[in-house]
Formats: C-alpha cells, sequence, structure tokens
C-alpha cells in the first residue's frame, strides 16, 4: 500500500482539480488503470466487486478524489488574496459554449451522487 500512495498515486493525481473537465470516457479509463494495478498490487481476484475492493483498501476512486480535490480547489480560489484568482470561483468563470462540458466552478458537482 506504501508504494501505491507514495509513487503511483502522485503521478495520477496531478493536476486533478481540473480533471472535472474530462470527459466520461477518459475519466473511465483512468478508472480502469486504477483497479487493474490495485488487483495486479496485492493479488485480489476478478471475481470480488470493485466496491469491494476499495472499501476494503480504505481508498476513494476516481470520481470521489476528482470530486474532493476539485471542491478544495474551489475553497483555495474562494478564500485567495489575489483579485484574479478569486475571481475564478465566481459567476465570471463561467464560459457559455456549446460543448457540453463542465465548468470549472462547478467541478466538485459533477461527481458527486
Amino acid at each position: 500500500m506504501l508504494v501505491y500512495k507514495t509513487t503511483i498515486k502522485p503521478i495520477w493525481t496531478y493536476g486533478i482539480q481540473l480533471w472535472g473537465t474530462a470527459s466520461n470516457s477518459n475519466i473511465d479509463i483512468l478508472e480502469r488503470f486504477q483497479t487493474k494495478a490495485l488487483r495486479t498490487m496485492f493479488g485480489i481476484p476478478r471475481s470480488i466487486s470493485n466496491r469491494y475492493l476499495y472499501l476494503d483498501l480504505g481508498l476513494k476512486t476516481v470520481r470521489q478524489e476528482v470530486a474532493q480535490n476539485s471542491l478544495k480547489y474551489q475553497e483555495k480560489l474562494t478564500a485567495h488574496v489575489n483579485k484574479l484568482a478569486h475571481a475564478l470561483s465566481g459567476e465570471a468563470a463561467l464560459q457559455h459554449t456549446r460543448l457540453k462540458r463542465s465548468d470549472v466552478p462547478s467541478l466538485h458537482k459533477r461527481f458527486t451522487t
């Protein structure tokens, strides 16, 4: 578990605050990678559900990590002393486009159900 938390997890969580804008298929790829890596590292058979895999190991899924880190990011922006950084968290940060993408201020809400 120490190898996973100190070596692998920091690599895939780099820049995670903004991953909420990634497509669902890209998030699914990361979920599959994490699950396969955990199963290989700990010798967990395929017959065990992914839900129980994460519960037993005490880890969060990629979607849960994205939601948690995006919320922390928004809280830091809201409390930031720099006016430009603070403006990123407000209504001014909303950009209306035709693309089906999530806006940065609501990234933490995307994966919470």
